[in-house]
C-alpha cells in the first residue's frame, strides 16, 4: 500500500535533508495524529505542494504534531502541459464532486467560473468562502491520491470575464476546448500543445452554455468539442475530459 501523505510547510521541505525530521503541525499534524491515527515506526510522505516528497518513518506522534525521520527526498517536475480546469458553478455540491474527481485524475488548476445559466451564484462574500471550500476539496483530493502537487483554485470568474483568459492562453499557444454536446469534434482528435503550455477545460453548469457562450468562446480561439455520444454531468464530463488528453500527453 502507498504510503499516505501529509501537506507540510514549503519553508521546511525546501531544506529538508535525508537523515534530518520534519515537523508537520496545525491541522494537517491534528488530522494525522487524532484522525489517521499515524503512529511511531509507520511509513508517511510529506509534501509541500510544489513537487517535493519527502519519505519518512514517523518517531513521535502526539497532540497536533507529527515527526518524520526523512529516508527519501523527490522533486517531482512541473508538466510540460498544464491542464486548467474552468469549472463553472452548479448546484447540489457538483461542481466540488468535479473539483474533487479532477484533483484525482491530475489537474493542475481550477477556474471557477459563473457562466449566464448558473442556478448556484457566488456573490460577496461567498466568493470568498466559495474558493475556500473548493480548495479545501482539492486539498483532500490530492491527499487521496497521493500526489506531491496541490492544484491552485483561482479566483472565481464571472460571465465574459472567462473571454481575455481564453485569448491568453490561444495567444500563448496553449488549447481552449469547451465541452458541448452539440459539438461534432471529438476531443480524442483536437490537436495540443507539444510543451509549455496550457489547455483549459471548459465545462458549463447543469443547463448547459448558452449559444451566445459558445459563440464567444470561438470567436477567441477555443475549440468546441465533444466526449462521446452520452452526455455528462457537469460533475464527470470536466474529470472525463482530463483523463482522455492526459492519456493524449502521456501523462497516464
Amino acid at each position: 500500500m502507498s504510503a499516505p501523505v501529509f501537506l507540510g510547510r514549503p519553508e521546511d521541505l525546501a531544506v529538508a535533508q535525508v537523515g534530518a525530521t520534519l515537523t508537520v503541525s496545525g491541522p494537517e499534524g491534528r488530522h494525522a495524529v487524532a484522525v489517521r491515527r499515524v503512529r511511531p515506526g509507520e511509513v508517511v510522505d510529506v509534501v509541500d505542494g510544489e513537487g517535493v516528497r519527502a519519505r519518512g518513518e514517523v518517531t513521535a506522534a502526539a497532540g497536533e504534531e507529527l515527526t518524520v525521520r526523512v529516508t527519501d527526498l523527490t522533486r517531482e517536475p512541473a508538466p510540460s502541459v498544464r491542464l486548467t480546469l474552468v469549472q463553472a458553478l452548479a448546484k447540489g455540491g457538483r461542481d466540488e464532486q468535479a473539483v474533487e474527481t479532477a484533483t484525482e485524475v491530475g489537474v493542475d488548476g481550477v477556474v471557477p467560473w459563473q457562466s449566464e445559466r448558473c442556478v448556484s451564484v457566488w456573490a460577496g462574500k461567498k466568493a470568498g468562502r466559495g474558493r475556500e471550500r473548493w480548495q479545501s476539496v482539492a486539498l483532500a483530493a490530492t491527499k487521496q491520491a497521493r500526489r506531491a502537487r496541490l492544484p491552485h483554485v483561482e479566483e472565481l470568474v464571472v460571465g465574459r470575464g472567462l473571454l481575455d483568459r481564453v485569448a491568453r492562453v490561444v495567444d500563448a499557444g496553449g488549447a481552449v476546448l469547451v465541452l458541448h454536446e452539440e459539438a461534432t469534434e471529438p476531443v480524442t482528435q483536437v490537436p495540443l500543445p507539444a510543451a509549455d503550455a496550457e489547455v483549459l477545460l471548459v465545462v458549463g453548469p447543469e443547463g448547459g452554455l448558452s449559444p451566445r457562450e459558445v459563440t464567444d468562446l470561438a470567436e477567441r480561439g477555443a475549440r468546441v468539442v465533444r466526449l462521446g455520444p452520452h452526455v455528462l454531468r457537469t460533475s464527470t464530463a470536466g474529470p472525463v475530459a482530463l483523463a482522455l488528453v492526459s492519456a493524449r500527453l502521456g501523462r497516464w
